[in-house]
């Protein structure tokens, strides 16, 4: 496991870490079943295909340059994580990218030595449904399961925030049924890449 502080998430640099490798944040759709080879659906495909091109090239796929709304969002997630620390009483720590298992996972922070947060920033009509439920939103079980395999750490707290409404936060324990689920996904998702990839370079060559 490869812990990398030095540089900033978003920048060129992070970037590059990440390139041509499966992130946590993207997991969810490795877990989507479809009619393609060995279960996977349309969009595991559409990732693998870019981050096959992006092995090739060398180049992130039209990196992400963000917009008002992502920027608002970078600015609330530090208030959030403010807010998380006071309740919680705790002291966070921020990381670039965390590199193991062949996938990388950019946490929004480190707790201790056994602790990750997850901080999202949603609507309030959205934020609603998520305190209601009271439990962490579908879309986010696989990343911040994922998160725990690559970080090898033993929870994640699950933190919403949006100005003006209540602070959501949920922790989640290693889930290890889906954790073998998601490394076997992985797996099988790399070696479906490379013939791929393989496939691609002996027709261009």
């Amino acid at each position: 496991m490869q812990i990398i502080t030095e540089v900033k998430q978003g920048s060129p640099e992070w970037l590059a870490l990440r390139l041509g490798i499966a992130t946590c944040s993207e997991l969810d759709c490795l877990l989507v079943e479809g009619k393609g080879e060995a279960g996977f659906g349309v969009g595991a495909f559409t990732y693998m295909n870019t981050l096959i091109g992006e092995r090739i090239t060398g180049e992130a796929a039209d990196p992400f340059q963000g917009n008002r709304h992502t920027e608002r969002g970078h600015e609330w997630e530090g208030v959030g994580r403010n807010l998380y620390e006071q309740r919680e009483e705790v002291k966070t720590t921020q990381v670039a990218i965390i590199l193991n298992h062949g996938i990388g996972y950019s946490p929004d922070s480190l707790v201790g030595d056994k602790g990750l947060t997850e901080i999202k920033t949603k609507l309030p009509k959205f934020q609603v449904d998520v305190i209601l439920s009271d439990k962490i939103p579908k879309e986010h079980v696989a990343q911040c399961q994922g998160g725990l395999w690559v970080s090898e750490r033993e929870w994640i707290d699950f933190v919403c925030y949006w100005p003006g409404m209540p602070l959501f936060i949920k922790r989640a324990y290693r889930d290890e049924v889906m954790i073998r689920k998601l490394g076997e996904r992985v797996k099988t998702f790399y070696e479906i890449l490379d013939e791929r990839m393989n496939k691609v370079l002996g027709i261009a060559a």
